[in-house]
């Protein structure tokens, strides 16, 4: 007959035994970096600077890309106004389909726009994209999106017909999508990749509102997206062409108020879904490293000194967004018409871009592209019990949907920290326990595929 105290102790083993998910780890040893993909590597170097100038040139070539310019017939015939950009910006992204055998859906959004302070009467506004959908049944429900605005403008916003040649701003960020849509089209992804170019934001980011809009209302499963707005590198002597901005919302636009409630008690402030995004990127840069050639430089703000950009019409539905540009802005070649005064030449003009560093910025967004579409979903439901007061801290969450993961990585900083500072593999399991002060740490998890895709960081939830 077995003893009470030997009953206990059984209980106990018997009961850790039967918990194949709880896995106690220690912060000893880190996951390390992540692995560089072969495929999206030798994708990188397909981005062409010349190609970057072509398009650049040839988007200035239609003299204003105004939003009030003109779209009839016989201006798109001639090749002025926005309509022939439009026109020609779609037929770019069809001779990338033919090229991969019809791989890209290539579609317009057009609506018109009612007067608003920028738009003083009804106008047509067409967004231009190009669909790479995902190999995988179930995981092409997931995408990625990169876009650039190509609309334009000069010192007045509301001239519509004096030229606007609009290199940098946004000549740069158009051709950021164009290219990362020529190169990775060749390729397959699990995920979706949509390639968007909008117009009206110089109006007041009408095309990307609209779009934003239509993907929310569509039930459209957006992980993450990637605004590129003056990514020119213009030559100025201030400028740092080693680096790009990326900036990043900290409290969501979409937070209900319990959310910011939330926010507030948790100090969570630093971990919108939007801030991992931005996290992931300096991630990928530190994978591709050789490959890519400017640095993220991750800007905790919104965007830049009381302005803004179509990556915030994304945040406003819920959707993870962040926007690059390049370092230092030179606003005698941004919004002003093109003229020499008491010496200065003003004018967003091709000489003023720098092709290589566009190309930098491509390739950072294309290896960010290719690297979530790559990768497993986030896992679901991420928690971390808060019931007792305990000297460890145990995370939960719900297994990746999609079936692409193969294990799972917490990740943690100290709460003083920017960045994640640790990663470590928990395995194949929904549950982890780590010697750590859950008051000392920020905690987040991601999924991991075979091949070492990992997917955006999850912040968790506390579970009462």
């Amino acid at each position: 007959m077995i003893s009470q105290s030997k009953n206990g102790l059984f209980l106990v083993v018997l009961l850790t035994l039967l918990r194949p998910t709880a896995v106690a780890q220690s912060p000893a040893a880190d996951a390390g970096p992540m692995p560089a993909d072969s495929r999206i590597a030798a994708a990188l170097q397909q981005i062409s600077p010349e190609h970057i100038r072509a398009n650049i040139e040839k988007l200035v070539s239609f003299g204003t890309r105004s939003t009030l310019s003109a779209q009839d017939p016989d201006s798109i015939a001639s090749g002025r106004g926005i309509g022939a950009a439009r026109e020609w910006i779609k037929s770019e992204f069809e001779s990338y389909s033919k090229d991969c055998g019809g791989c890209l859906e290539v579609k317009t959004d057009t609506f018109t726009q009612q007067p608003a302070d920028r738009i003083p009467q009804p106008t047509q506004i067409t967004n231009v994209y190009a669909v790479l959908k995902g190999a995988d049944p179930e995981n092409a429900k997931r995408i990625v999106l990169v876009t650039g605005h190509y609309d334009s403008r000069n010192s007045d916003t509301l001239d519509a017909k004096a030229d606007a040649p609009g290199a940098n701003d946004d000549g740069s960020g158009t051709a950021v999508s164009l290219e990362c849509a020529r190169v990775l089209s060749k390729l397959k992804f699990p995920a979706t990749i949509v390639f968007l170019t909008v117009a009206g934001e110089e109006q007041g980011l009408n095309g990307s509102q609209h779009f934003a809009k239509m993907a929310k209302q569509q039930g459209w499963n957006i992980e993450a997206v990637l605004n590129n707005d003056i990514v020119g590198g213009g030559k100025n002597a201030e400028q740092d062409q080693s680096v790009v901005r990326v900036f990043s919302e900290g409290l969501p636009a979409a937070a209900t108020d319990r959310d910011i409630r939330r926010i507030r008690a948790l100090g969570g402030e630093n971990d919108s879904p939007s801030r991992e995004l931005a996290r992931y990127i300096a991630e990928v840069d530190r994978a591709y490293k050789n490959g890519i050639g400017v640095t993220p430089l991750l800007i905790f703000r919104l965007d830049r000194y009381l302005r803004g950009g179509d990556h915030y019409s994304f945040n406003q539905q819920g959707f993870a967004a962040v926007r690059f540009t390049e370092f230092r802005e030179d606003f005698h070649h941004q919004h002003q018409n093109v003229r020499t005064e008491n010496g200065i030449e003003y004018g967003d003009l091709p000489k003023f871009v720098d092709f290589g560093y566009v190309a930098r910025v491509a390739r950072l967004n294309a290896a960010t592209l290719a690297s979530l579409a790559s990768a497993p979903a986030s896992p679901a439901n991420v928690q971390l019990l808060t019931k007792e007061l305990e000297n460890d801290s145990t995370l939960t969450w719900e297994a990746s949907p999609g079936g692409l993961a193969r294990h799972y990585q917490v990740l943690w900083r100290a709460t003083s920290g920017p960045d994640w500072e640790h990663a470590q593999n928990v395995g194949n399991v929904l549950r982890a326990t780590l010697n750590l002060s859950r008051d000392n740490v920020i905690f987040a998890v991601r999924a991991v595929d075979a091949d070492g895709h990992r997917s955006l960081a999850v912040v968790p939830l506390p579970q009462r």
